[in-house]
């Protein structure tokens, strides 16, 4: 869809926003918005928790809790209807520092509520917002380790200005659009799940069932896992693996460890969709590395996550040398080394770390709340069922064929929601700035 333009612009004296329709201000945010600070004190009992998410401000449920809370909430913030919630700390790693409440309620005093003058329509205001944010656009006003933006400093930041019922026309485009966008985008995430199920569906099938619809199978014993062929083991995971933990002396690396090149320290980060991702790594110089007893990796051994938030624990991925071109490597305390025996293919271990079974057994042996961990005792207890050598061969070559048309279907999809999400993104910004003319759009809208 080809928008139009506004007939005239003029600078805007703002080096990162250009040029504004001519009859637009650009005014501080000071004279747009003010901060509140409302302490609910002892009457927390009487307001909704809310949180800023990915997803916006939303309600959080205290009878089924997730996560940490705080013993008492007499120092959370009151929100109102369309208040603006800032996150002014860390902002560089927040996936999203700003929100618009649709509620009354209350919300931790260390982010930054704000209320929109008379003047301003706050969805306009926070479109703006959220465009700079989405692209992580302030980082001229970051300050500190932590990327704080200071109070003062984000009051002064500039913001540009057309009149209220232009402000209201745009934010009624963006509602209607983004929406139309937000819809297609959750289409595509059906998807995607439906296709993560069925490519989860044909390994479980495949490493618990084999390849023979006609082979004969045998109770293996264990209620959840069903038959298995008759010819394979079924037993725990002790029986074909050891499992190692890196060094946690005093050699242990730590920041000022770390060189430019030498030996790779593996971290959680570096196992991406059970596949050793090197693209960012850190290294250790060869004389830290010989002074470290344990958690070398070796070719073949499985790396695997043992620490880290729900979802992403016990994800593994073959250490192959050849493939990935180091001869070994060091893990950090949030992964373990499952070195396999001669009995069982890496290839195929990796293969039931994909499947359902896996999974289910892992979380009911994961314990802490704020972040699950595994210990070597749950790994070493779990259940698998093992063909003889060949059939795992054969079992893997196949399993690896099916499921690459799944992961094609994956990957396109995930690029068709990726670029609706940018073309929203782009759309908001250029919409916010006066890049494109909207209003008779939003006109022609309530018209029809």
């Amino acid at each position: 869809m080809s928008l139009p333009c506004y007939p005239q612009y003029k600078d805007s004296g703002v080096q990162w926003l250009g040029v504004v329709p001519e009859h637009w201000k650009v005014e501080k945010l000071k004279n747009v918005l003010h901060i509140k600070k409302e302490v609910v004190g002892k009457n927390s009992a009487d307001y909704t928790l809310l949180s800023l998410t990915l997803q916006g401000i939303i309600p959080r449920d205290l009878d089924n809790p997730q996560g940490k809370f705080p013993a008492e909430f007499d120092t959370y913030q009151a929100v109102e209807k369309n208040d603006l919630i800032f996150c002014l700390f860390d902002v560089e790693e927040t996936p999203r520092a700003v929100g618009i409440s649709d509620f009354t309620g209350m919300i931790t005093g260390a982010y930054t509520v704000c209320h929109v003058e008379k003047s301003n329509n706050p969805k306009f205001v926070y479109y703006f917002y959220l465009s700079r944010d989405q692209y992580k656009a302030f980082k001229m006003y970051y300050s500190g380790l932590r990327n704080v933006i200071r109070k003062e400093v984000f009051l002064s930041i500039p913001f540009p200005y057309p009149s209220l019922d232009e402000q209201t026309a745009i934010a009624a485009f963006l509602d209607r659009e983004t929406g139309k966008i937000d819809a297609l985008i959750a289409e595509q995430e059906k998807l995607l799940t439906l296709l993560a199920e069925k490519r989860q569906a044909t390994i479980s099938h495949a490493v618990t069932k084999g390849l023979n619809p006609d082979v004969p199978m045998k109770d293996s014993g264990v209620e959840w896992l069903g038959k298995v062929p008759e010819h394979w083991m079924s037993c725990r995971l002790r029986r074909y693996a050891t499992f190692i933990d890196g060094d946690r002396g005093i050699e242990y690396p730590n920041e000022k460890d770390f060189t430019n090149d030498g030996i790779v320290f593996l971290s959680s980060k570096n196992i991406v969709s059970n596949q050793l991702d090197l693209t960012e790594v850190k290294y250790i110089s060869e004389e830290k590395f010989n002074a470290l007893n344990r958690g070398k990796a070796l070719d073949g051994d499985l790396i695997v996550k043992v620490r880290g938030s729900a979802g992403r624990i016990g994800e593994l991925a073959k250490f192959d040398a050849k493939k990935i071109g180091i001869e070994t490597a060091f893990i950090n305390a949030q992964m373990m080394i499952l070195r396999v025996r001669e009995n069982i293919l890496p290839d195929f271990l990796c293969l039931i770390s994909q499947g359902i079974y896996w999974t289910e057994q892992l979380y009911v042996g994961a314990y802490g709340t704020a972040q699950q961990q595994l210990s070597n005792e749950v790994f070493a207890n779990l259940f698998i069922a093992v063909p003889p050598l060949t059939e795992q061969e054969l079992i893997v070559n196949f399993t690896k064929s099916t499921i690459s048309k799944f992961d094609s279907l994956i990957d396109a999809t995930r690029g068709s929601i990726n670029l609706m999400k940018e073309r929203r993104s782009a759309l908001i910004a250029a919409a916010v700035t006066g890049k494109i003319d909207v209003r008779d759009l939003a006109a022609e809208e309530v018209a029809a």
